[in-house]
């Protein structure tokens, strides 16, 4: 399975991503997300490793792994579900598009097993929505930040 998406964002590429890795701030545009434990104490950076938990619309709760394999802020973060039933990774590619304007590419690649496999048409169809609100979230909340914070 395989979903792209880009959409821009009135901020700099360093607030988005930043916003973006920032744990706490998971589950305030990933909003199926009840819970986020970071696993490594440090900030954010490439070998960094979250907890979520994951409650889509309709389904159960369910845990994953996540692994930051690429950080190269503010233009790339690449993450790893390295144990969830939805071996899905995600990849943004931030570019400034002109002065306080970032635009955002997004790649969802992985390989559903079981049902979701068989599904994999209706599947897709319901990540692309959910992927979609998701980075309405977050473009609608980095545009609401004060920019005089860091």
């Amino acid at each position: 399975m395989r979903i792209e998406q880009s959409f821009r964002v009135a901020a700099p590429p360093e607030v988005v991503f930043d916003y973006m890795t920032a744990p706490a701030n998971l589950t305030a545009w990933q909003t199926s997300k009840t819970r986020v434990e970071p696993q490594t104490d440090s900030p954010p950076r490439q070998g960094y490793r979250v907890r979520e938990w994951t409650k889509p619309p309709g389904g159960r709760e369910f845990e994953q792994l996540v692994d930051f394999t690429v950080f190269d802020r503010p233009h790339h973060l690449h993450v790893h579900i390295v144990e969830g039933p939805y071996p899905v990774d995600g990849i943004w590619t931030l570019t400034i598009e002109g002065p306080g304007t970032t635009t955002v590419h997004f790649v969802a690649e992985g390989t559903l097993r079981g049902l979701m496999r068989l599904l994999e048409p209706i599947t897709s169809r319901m990540m692309r929505r959910q992927f979609a609100g998701y980075h309405e979230n977050l473009r609608s909340n980095v545009e609401a930040l004060d920019p005089r914070l860091p």
